[in-house]
């Protein structure tokens, strides 16, 4: 039997070695005693937790500084649709999988909150919780066989699942068809989701699900799931040589993304007060999710809220100041926005800033060793 030619190596006298203990690096003597226990890789501070502090502030505050109606809707309509651009920044900035099929789930919402209470009487509340485990389930059913599917072949067939549901909802007389519900006017109040006299509580509710909805990007992105699912999109070959099964955890971040869809839809729904399959079942909902995303960072946090700071106000502005003359002013703009940073930086806003920050980076180092230099010398 051959030995091990490293069996009598031994480490030069008096120089320290490094071995790996429980994931930490530990520095050993010649002797092989430990020069100092391992310690664990302390993480970085945590500075999304903190912007999302800040930024959450700055929105509570605005609404009280700003006292506009229209600023008011503008605001909801930025924290509704940076919610959804987080929810769908999980299937496709982190695994990978492009859903243009989103408006399905939203509608799951928004129509589950407004038949609880407009054909039961139920509490919009309940109607949402129902939705989303609704929207969950249909998610599991539906994305399980897709899954098999890949690249474009994936994102049509999450297209017309959509559009089969879309379909569904407009023949289905139960809830009301194509005409729509107009959810009955109640007593204002947090029980009953409606406030007639203000649109600030309105604004609270959305910013509380916008922060829960922030954090489990992160608790995901962060967790094994999240490396998981950024292995599956670097390689699902490579992910499965490692063990990881692609189509169970691509189905997890699915329903993640759905339920959090879900809930926006049934906000949506209290907010608007009346819904149809046409409104929160098109394709333009499912467009501007994918469009806000693409244009702020693809698989970062903040990517999806830096596209909707742009795109919402833009839409609801031209909406505002021109009225029917103006639909599709934004779209083209934002277009063209998109066209101009996909040129520049494929990875959006986010991909330019980091850039910038690395390019300013490498020149303070470089300064530093010039002036290095020059004193030397």
């Amino acid at each position: 039997m051959n030995e091990s030619p490293w069996k009598d190596r031994k480490e030069p006298a008096g120089e320290p070695t490094r071995r790996l203990t429980h994931g930490a690096l530990e520095r050993t003597g010649s002797d092989g005693q430990a020069l100092r226990p391992a310690q664990p890789v302390r993480r970085r501070a945590r500075a999304p937790e903190l912007w999302l502090l800040a930024v959450s502030a700055v929105v509570a505050v605005l609404p009280l500084a700003v006292n506009n109606v229209n600023f008011h809707h503008v605001l909801i309509m930025f924290l509704i649709f940076a919610s959804l651009g987080e929810a769908w920044n999980i299937i496709t900035g982190l695994a990978g999988q492009t859903s243009f099929g989103h408006a399905a789930f939203f509608g799951i919402g928004a129509y589950a909150a407004a038949v609880a209470y407009f054909r039961h009487g139920i509490s919009p509340w309940i109607g949402m919780a129902a939705g989303a485990v609704i929207a969950t389930a249909v998610s599991a059913v539906v994305s399980y066989p897709v899954f098999r599917l890949k690249g474009h072949y994936f994102a049509i067939a999450t297209l017309a699942v959509a559009e089969i549901i879309f379909q569904l909802f407009v023949s289905w007389s139960y809830v009301e068809g194509a005409t729509g519900i107009s959810i009955p006017v109640a007593a204002e109040g947090l029980a009953t989701f409606q406030f007639h006299t203000s649109k600030l509580p309105y604004c609270y509710i959305t910013l509380a699900a916008f922060v829960g909805t922030v954090l489990v990007f992160r608790r995901v992105e962060e967790s094994r799931l999240g490396y998981y699912l950024r292995a599956i999109k670097g390689s699902e070959e490579a992910a499965m040589a490692m063990g990881i099964n692609p189509a169970r955890y691509k189905l997890y971040a699915m329903m993640i993304s759905a339920f959090i869809t879900s809930i926006f839809g049934s906000i949506y729904a209290q907010y608007i007060l009346y819904i149809d399959p046409f409104m929160v079942f098109a394709l333009a909902i499912s467009m501007k999710i994918v469009l806000l995303t693409v244009l702020g960072g693809l698989g970062s946090v903040w990517g999806p809220v830096l596209g909707a700071a742009i795109l919402i106000p833009l839409s609801e502005y031209t909406r505002i100041l021109l009225g029917g003359t103006g639909k599709g002013i934004d779209l083209i703009v934002f277009g063209a926005l998109i066209v101009v940073v996909a040129c520049f930086q494929p990875q959006g806003i986010v991909g330019l800033m980091r850039s910038h920050g690395r390019r300013r980076a490498e020149r303070g180092v470089s300064g530093d060793a010039r002036r290095d230099a020059t004193a030397v010398a």
